[in-house]
This record gives structure tokens, sequence and C-alpha cells, in this order.
């Protein structure tokens, strides 16, 4: 499912959630999601580079969700430590997509030629079918995915989107000098 916008506004937030990493804090976070009605489109989660702590990243629908309710209400919960609201136009999103495909021998190297423009990689090769992966912005992937469906999918699976602001000129300038030896 696209979740973007043909017009220059997008139609979705990107929540960055900052929480204690322990057990139990996703299912509360999804909970206060599912108790309010909220439509998310996407959530991840794994560890940051401080292991106490975990990022989620939520995309939740801009029409149905009203964004300070869902601030006030995570807030509610005593894991959260920071929330950040991402300007999809100001930050940097990654999604990763698996998908198998249908792939006779007439077709399979049409199928590894789509991977390649997408720059996407060969997981397994099989009889009649093809494995492939792909990372990227969530709307390369909506493309690839909808050029895959004409082969025919047997399985796919998206990761959904994790997102981090983008660096300012300033700070990318310092973190390139940063690496300069």
């Amino acid at each position: 499912m696209s979740v973007t916008s043909t017009t220059s506004q997008p139609n979705y937030h990107i929540l960055s959630v900052l929480v204690q990493n322990r057990s139990g804090v996703l299912a509360r976070v999804a909970g206060l999601f599912a108790r309010r009605g909220y439509n998310i489109f996407s959530l991840a989660v794994a560890p940051t580079e401080d292991e106490a702590l975990s990022r989620i990243t939520v995309v939740v629908d801009v029409e149905s969700t009203p964004l300070e309710q869902i601030v006030k209400q995570l807030f509610k919960l005593i894991e959260v430590v920071k929330i950040s609201e991402l300007d999809p136009r100001r930050s940097v999103e990654r999604e990763l997509l698996l998908a198998t495909v249908r792939a006779t021998c007439d077709d399979r190297g049409q199928v590894v030629e789509l991977a390649n423009i997408f720059e996407g990689k060969i997981l397994a090769v099989g009889v009649d079918a093809i494995t492939v992966s792909l990372d990227g912005h969530p709307d390369k992937l909506d493309d690839f995915e909808e050029l895959l469906r004409g082969y025919g999918i047997v399985e796919l699976q998206r990761t959904g989107r994790v997102a981090l602001p983008k660096l300012d000129r300033e700070a990318r300038l310092r973190a390139v000098k940063g690496k300069v030896v």
C-alpha cells in the first residue's frame, strides 16, 4: 500500500518513538493505537546504538489520526523517552522487500534484469521461482512490487519503513570531514 501523495503534501505522519528496551513495550504502544482506532500504515522496531533503548518507527494516516492526541497518549506510557515527528521531505526513509516470484526458464532472465535495474539482489533460484530482495525508499519498492506482479508473486514480505532525520548541510560536512584521514 502506498502512503504517498501525488501532491507535495504527504498524507501520513512518521513518528520516531524512542523507548526503553524492555519486554512488552511494543505491545503497549501498538495497543494504544488499536484502542484509539488509529490506522497504522507501517510499524518497525529495533534496538538503537544504546542497548537500553529501542526506536519504534510508526507511519500513521494523517486524516484519521490527530497527531497531537497520539503524542499525548504515547507520552503517558512510562517507557517512552522521546517522540519526534519526521517530515517525509526532511527525512531519510528505507524499507526492505523480499519476494518470491514465479519465473519459468523463459521469464527468469527478465526477472533477474528487473532486479538488477532496481539494484535488487537474487537470493534464491528454484526450478520455477526466484526470491529477490530490494531495499530503498518505499516509493521505489512500490514500483518494483507492481512490476513483479506481472510475473506472479508467490510470497511477499515488506519490513515497514524506518526513518531518521536528514542531516543539515553543516552536519553532513562535519560527518565527511570526520572520516577524512
